[in-house]
């Protein structure tokens, strides 16, 4: 029960919320400062999943990796309105074509490639580990690939592989071609060739090219190395780097090296073929760099 006592010396500082009156009272003097606040946040009687989402005052967000991007139609197949009472004959006609236009939108040819491309999407984040924010960038780009036409004579799979390389190079995700080349099982070499296709084509998207200093903790985490050898092969790198023996080498080759010759500085016992095994580089590759690399260590 709330106390209407007014302090004319208090000054309010102290305050009392009532969850269940909905007033916000001085716990000073008693006097009521707010009547009836409004709480914003979802209904918390729900017992279950299903009806905490029933019972929640807002739909879920939009994403681009939705179909209809979470803005789903649902029009009830019953001719009555909320009160239970029957629609008037125009009212039925009119809700009789709202329900076959939405209808014939589900089925359209863009809205299923969607559907399709876009569970192909969901696979290949699982099996990758891609954050959010790459999948939702590549919904974005393939829906621009789809706006300007190029998805004609290609296959939904190969463009949504290439844009989620093209993603992962934007957001700065350290993501090979052949690691997505082998969770999707499609050739590197198509996804490569649709990869320059939309990067001629798409002249909004900038992709920068990774740093080799972004898979040493991919390389060291798989091989088991310390982490002593982790900051030596980033500093190899750094001072490879400043001598310009990386540009133009493939990223994961140059960390690879770097990894291995950290390796061999510190004495730890991983071989070069379970390095060429991680990376996925060969071990001729691997040795090529390393020489180079020894070269700018002596220099």
């Amino acid at each position: 029960m709330t106390i209407n006592r007014l302090d004319n010396t208090c000054m309010h500082f102290f305050k009392v919320t009532d969850a269940i009156t909905g007033e916000i009272v001085c716990g000073n003097c008693g006097v009521v400062l707010f009547e009836k606040a409004i709480d914003f946040g979802p209904e918390n009687t729900a017992q279950t999943t299903d009806e905490y989402q029933k019972n929640a005052r807002t739909g879920q967000k939009m994403s681009l990796k939705m179909a209809d991007m979470g803005l789903s139609t649902l029009i009830q197949a019953q001719n009555r309105d909320s009160s239970g009472k029957s629609l008037s004959g125009q009212n039925k006609r009119s809700f009789y074509r709202l329900r076959m236009w939405d209808r014939n939108s589900r089925s359209a040819l863009t809205k299923q490639s969607y559907i399709k491309a876009f569970t192909f999407l969901d696979g290949i984040r699982s099996k990758l580990g891609l954050p959010e924010h790459v999948v939702e960038k590549s919904a974005y780009l393939f829906r621009k690939v789809e706006q300007k036409g190029l998805l004609h004579g290609r296959s939904n799979q190969s463009v949504l592989c290439a844009v989620v390389y093209m993603a992962c190079r934007i957001t700065d995700t350290p993501r090979t071609l052949k690691d997505i080349s082998d969770a999707a099982g499609i050739k590197k070499k198509v996804i490569q060739r649709v990869y320059r296709l939309l990067s001629a084509n798409l002249d909004a998207v900038q992709s920068a090219s990774y740093s080799p200093e972004e898979f040493v903790s991919r390389i060291s985490s798989e091989a088991g190395i310390s982490e002593k050898t982790k900051r030596d092969a980033r500093k190899i790198l750094e001072f490879s780097q400043k001598k310009g023996i990386t540009s133009g080498k493939h990223p994961m080759s140059m960390a690879a090296a770097a990894v291995y010759l950290a390796i061999q500085d510190n004495h730890e016992k991983v071989s070069q073929t379970r390095i060429a095994q991680i990376s996925g580089i060969s071990a001729v590759t691997i040795r090529n760099r390393v020489k180079e690399l020894h070269i700018v260590k002596r220099k």
